[in-house]
């Protein structure tokens, strides 16, 4: 079997039997007011992370989940857009859509302003979405795109930004790898298929989102994913992995390359009451302003003995400039 074929009977086998514990389904599922998720979703809650990000999904945007999965986060996205097909969930494995039907059959029953018309599910992969171009405004996706190798993520990252509106937005949730995963995990299928090995580091990750034509990234959440000991793997000593939460969006890269926010901020503590680059960026004096990696690299680079540049939170909320 290739490796995705792999991928697709391993999900096969965990929508008839739900695996408890597979990536984080122990994590607490977001809590919105009025929404009751059912039992059957959380067992199934197969992510790293969350693409639901409730500040941004004012306007009842329609979104195009990839890797419906249990349903938990069409469900979620829904909670904002209660409309017919507001929510267009595609997946290939046939088990899983049945799942996922099934669970938000019980959604509605729970939640008494959900109707399943909201969940439109089809059959289909990242590669190949049913949907014309610039036709939604989110694309979300949990936990899947890691486990492609490379070339199929950068067909994935291309084809979810055919599919967005100028401006739409590519969320996503994926492990990450402190540092290159030896060849020999790679290799193994039902690891990768377990969001265990196909993880790329940061670098390589945001550099294919940019390749894919996405001129601004937003990082919402950097954490600890999972240990991938010595002892178990194999490995000279033990790999962390950790889980991005992203927000990519479909705007022209600037000339002087993609905007990637980080959580830095820049200080300007020289002796004038502001400092202007010229360029677009005035900070006033002592006030910390958010800025995109690049920016903060130039500015730190004019004027190093007046301007300070915090490090990465990882938890970019907004605001600032490139």
């Amino acid at each position: 079997m290739t490796y995705l074929e792999t991928a697709a009977q391993f999900y096969r086998e965990v929508a008839q039997t739900p695996q408890v514990g597979l990536c984080c389904v122990q994590s607490t599922p977001l809590q919105l007011p009025g929404l009751k998720i059912p039992l059957p979703m959380q067992e199934m809650n197969y992510g790293c992370g969350t693409t639901v990000h409730p500040t941004e999904l004012g306007n009842q945007p329609t979104v195009l989940y990839v890797g419906v999965g249990g349903g938990l986060e069409a469900l979620q996205f829904a909670y904002f857009s209660r409309y017919a097909s507001a929510v267009i969930a595609v997946e290939p494995v046939g088990a899983m859509r049945e799942a996922a039907a099934r669970n938000l059959e019980i959604a509605a029953q729970e939640n008494p302003w959900f109707n399943t018309s909201f969940v439109e599910i089809r059959e289909g992969d990242a590669f190949n979405l049913p949907v014309a171009d610039a036709s939604v405004d989110i694309v979300a996706q949990n936990c899947l795109f890691n486990i492609f190798e490379p070339e199929d993520l950068t067909r994935a990252l291309k084809e979810a930004y055919r599919v967005l509106k100028p401006g739409g937005r590519l969320q996503m949730s994926d492990p990450i790898a402190t540092r290159p995963i030896p060849a020999h995990l790679q290799e193994d299928e039902r690891l990768r298929a377990m969001c265990l090995s196909g993880a790329l580091t940061y670098q390589e990750y945001t550099e294919r989102i940019i390749n894919a034509g996405f001129g601004q990234v937003e990082i919402r959440a950097r954490r600890p994913y999972r240990l991938l000991d010595s002892q178990t793997y194999n490995l000279e000593e033990n790999l962390l992995l950790e889980s991005l939460d992203s927000v990519s969006f479909k705007v022209v890269i600037p000339e002087d390359g993609a905007c990637i926010f980080t959580g830095k901020t820049a200080i300007y503590a020289g002796s004038e009451p502001f400092f202007d680059d010229l360029a677009g960026h005035l900070l006033q004096l002592g006030i910390p302003a958010a800025v995109c990696d690049k920016t903060a690299a130039k500015l730190a680079a004019s004027k190093p003995a007046e301007i300070i540049v915090t490090d990465s939170t990882w938890h970019y909320s907004g605001g600032g400039c490139c």
